[in-house]
């Protein structure tokens, strides 16, 4: 089953972006199953905004591009083979990468 989530930010977008590709925040923010053990993304391209994490049965892509008054629009793709609902696993990812875009700028 897949999933696509969109969700605009405040934040800009290489923020959105440098903290969701950050090993050490992806544990925070992506599915339990796509979790690595600290290593990052299967596939990153920094000039577009766009990494990939997956395995044989799970995938998530996420797209962050500018939107109006220098926020960002993030677009997650998930994959689940788990059968579970990937519409809500998506929508909580997004939630979870939310905070923690947050408490990256509040922290620094």
């Amino acid at each position: 089953m897949a999933a696509r989530v969109v969700r605009g930010m405040s934040a800009p977008p290489e923020v959105v972006f440098n903290t969701a590709t950050d090993p050490a925040r992806a544990s925070a923010w992506l599915p339990a199953p796509l979790r690595n053990d600290g290593s990052p993304p299967a596939e990153v391209s920094g000039e577009e905004l766009r990494a990939r994490w997956g395995d044989a049965d799970w995938a998530a892509e996420i797209r962050v591009a500018p939107a109006d008054s220098g926020g960002a629009r993030i677009q997650l793709d998930l994959s689940d083979g788990s059968g579970t609902d990937p519409d809500q696993l998506a929508d909580e990812a997004l939630t979870n990468l939310v905070r923690e875009v947050a408490d990256n700028l509040q922290a620094g």
